[in-house]
């Protein structure tokens, strides 16, 4: 009988982006572009997923660069991989602030195993975009960031979020990373497909290292209390 673990990695390993890109703008699949990626998410999921439990689902907005760009891990920089999780990466020890506001958050919680144990975590967008920006840079695109792009995005993204219910979501409560753009889209999707009973929004992780970092702990407690709900 296939784990949940299994049925993670066989979802990672089928993600394919076939919407039409706006101009300028690159799907990012560290599936299949990062030889890495799926050896240290496999070996991530195999440490924490290998077993047939259900549990609530977080969702984000989509990959960035340095995160789940590399160890296809939501949310889990090289830097925590290592670290946080004890499992090898073999590239550059890349660090991501949102990474660091999650890991901060698991530790209070009881640790990566307790964590992981009820909470699975990935994106409303499970693959990334990029786009170069003025200086040539290849930076972050936010899949909402273009009228045109989230339209390419639409069905893919109701089909992810369908593929990853299935893994073994309870559907009770979603919790929505991000409590502006993101949480709106989400919400017009569960009112449009009725995923979840409810959607509990957070402050997104990356927002909370930019603009609210001497805020941490108040916003740490704010997550805790929201997961609490479903303890």
């Amino acid at each position: 009988m296939s784990t949940f673990a299994d049925k993670v990695i066989a979802f990672n390993q089928s993600l394919h982006f076939t919407g039409k890109l706006p101009p300028g703008i690159r799907v990012m699949n560290p599936f299949r572009e990062n030889k890495n990626s799926l050896a240290v998410s496999s070996a991530f999921y195999k440490k924490y997923y290998s077993d047939n439990n259900r549990r609530h689902i977080i969702l984000g907005i989509n990959p960035g660069r340095f995160g789940a760009g590399l160890t296809g891990v939501p949310f889990t920089d090289p830097k925590r991989l290592v670290e946080k999780c004890a499992i090898a990466y073999p590239g550059a020890p890349a660090h991501e602030p949102s990474s660091v506001f999650i890991y901060n958050m698991i530790e209070i919680y009881g640790g990566p195993e307790k964590f992981y144990g009820k909470f699975y975590i990935n994106s409303i967008c499970p693959l990334g975009f990029t786009i170069k920006n003025s200086l040539g840079k290849e930076v972050n695109y936010n899949f909402y960031d273009s009228k045109a792009l989230a339209a390419a995005a639409h069905d893919f993204m109701i089909r992810s979020i369908k593929k990853q219910i299935a893994l073994g979501i309870d559907t009770d409560i979603c919790f929505c990373l991000g409590s502006g753009k993101n949480e709106k889209i989400l919400l017009g999707l569960n009112n449009t497909h009725g995923f979840f009973k409810k959607i509990t929004a957070l402050e997104h992780p990356r927002f909370i290292m930019q603009y609210k970092s001497k805020y941490m702990q108040e916003y740490i407690d704010k997550y805790l209390t929201a997961f609490s709900m479903v303890e």
